[in-house]
């Protein structure tokens, strides 16, 4: 019997707790290839690979903007070789408390901007092997900047670089108190 001054019962209360799972010892795995962004990373290595023997084989590997190519593609290649490297052996995972999304994301931008540079300096200087490496060097600054885009939008999520979080969710029932 229910009484026409008796407050409704509150709703069930649902409080969640997070638990980070972090695997700190270094295993080679290579499950992280099959990721959008461990296939960005290879394809973004063979880009590279590609344009620095475009601009090597020219006549006019000496040349200041050849310079500049060889130099960005070079330090760019190590750059994301040892983030592939270490996403491989799962080094991300087991120093987590470094901020590597923020890192990447930064790194990528940056390469973006360096690489529209070197491929736009190296397509207008006219020779074909660099117009070649202009063209590589372009596919390369979009790839980066698709990795980069996917690393702010996991900060923005609050997803981790590597390792997973489970959510565990319990549900309270509030009793109502017992009447008179």
């Amino acid at each position: 019997m229910a009484y026409p001054n008796q407050p409704a019962p509150p709703p069930p209360q649902t409080m969640g707790s997070s638990n980070t799972v972090f695997i700190t010892e270094t295993r080679f795995d290579l499950s992280y290839l099959t990721t959008p962004s461990g296939i960005i990373k290879a394809v973004i290595l063979v880009f590279n690979i590609i344009g620095f023997i475009c601009i090597m084989s020219s006549a006019f590997r000496s040349n200041g903007r050849g310079v500049y190519f060889c130099i960005l593609v070079v330090f760019a290649f190590f750059f994301t070789g040892a983030i592939l490297i270490l996403y491989l052996y799962h080094a991300v995972e087991k120093y987590h408390n470094v901020k590597w999304l923020k890192i990447e994301m930064i790194a990528y931008t940056t390469f973006v901007f360096l690489y529209l540079i070197a491929a736009t300096i190296a397509v207008a200087f006219g020779s074909a092997a660099y117009s070649a490496a202009g063209f590589f060097a372009y596919l390369t600054m979009v790839l980066y900047g698709i990795d980069a885009f996917l690393k702010v939008r996991a900060l923005k999520d609050g997803q981790l670089a590597q390792g997973h979080r489970t959510v565990t969710k319990q549900v309270h029932m509030v009793t109502p108190p017992a009447l008179p």
